[in-house]
């Protein structure tokens, strides 16, 4: 079986595939402090409690954009799983041309929820990932990666307004307002962050469509793409697994192709 991890800085997600079926996911928050040892003794909690064998993982692939866990869990792999991961990169991109002005900037997951969502839709697109930060990826009609644009995701803005602002609380940030017009102060946070987010993806979206042809679909993955695709009118779908079904397509590329397969790679935070 196939072990599929994506870290980014606030959240690490893992899946489980066998062939091309997805069996289980998990989503953990990234320590930069753990060690090899102590991922183990949570990877192994994670697969007992829903009946997975550690023996059966035959390969794992890594996409990370904090350097601190490259090492830690490319010792988990060699240590604990007895293999070398597979990390991806601009030069182990699953075939998919990077057309930045420097390749080796672009995060790893980008270029996987890239590759994930042209194979599905074959298509242009543009592809939004809210997670830590807010990306915009753009993906040519011939597959090709164009580039983007990285806004400050919405958790740390509403966090920013929590610490810079003394008289506003924290508030939740789950479920969209029912109006526009808060009648509370919480209600009103709520509805600036959230539809303030959804005014940003429409626009940016509406200016790179002005950029591209022919006209994309626009796809949603990340923690909150199902919240920003209820209030978001140019979000068409929403992919609550593209990065992990990245990974699998790229390791499939990989075996198959025989593209370039970098057992460790540096990586640094892009984003």
């Amino acid at each position: 079986m196939l072990l599929v991890i994506d870290v980014g800085n606030t959240n690490t997600v893992l899946g489980i595939y066998d062939g091309p079926r997805l069996l289980k996911d998990w989503r953990i928050r990234t320590e930069h402090r753990t060690t090899a040892d102590e991922f183990n003794v949570l990877a192994r909690g994670l697969f007992a409690a829903d009946g997975i064998d550690p023996k059966t993982v035959g390969r794992t692939i890594i996409s990370s954009v904090v350097p601190p866990m490259v090492s830690i869990l490319d010792n988990f792999c060699r240590r604990h799983l007895g293999h070398a991961p597979i990390w991806v990169d601009a030069k182990a991109a699953g075939g998919m041309p990077i057309l930045y002005g420097n390749p080796s900037e672009v995060g790893a997951d980008r270029i996987v929820n890239a590759v994930a969502a042209y194979e599905k839709y074959r298509t242009s697109l543009i592809v939004i990932d809210f997670g830590t930060a807010t990306t915009f990826d753009a993906v040519s009609e011939k597959g090709e990666y164009l580039g983007g644009a990285i806004s400050p995701g919405i958790m740390i803005a509403a966090e920013a307004l929590y610490q810079r602002a003394s008289k506003l609380p924290r508030v939740e940030i789950f479920l969209p307002p029912g109006q526009v017009i808060g009648r509370d102060t919480a209600g009103s946070i709520q509805s600036g962050i959230i539809y303030g987010y959804a005014g940003l993806v429409e626009g940016i979206v509406r200016r790179m469509r002005l950029e591209m042809d022919p006209q994309p679909r626009v796809i949603a993955t990340g923690g909150l793409s199902a919240l920003m695709g209820r209030v978001c009118d140019v979000i068409e779908a929403v992919e609550k697994d593209l990065t992990l079904e990245g990974l699998r397509i790229i390791h499939e590329r990989i075996q198959a192709e025989g593209l370039p397969r970098p057992a460790h790679a540096e990586t640094r935070l892009s984003r």
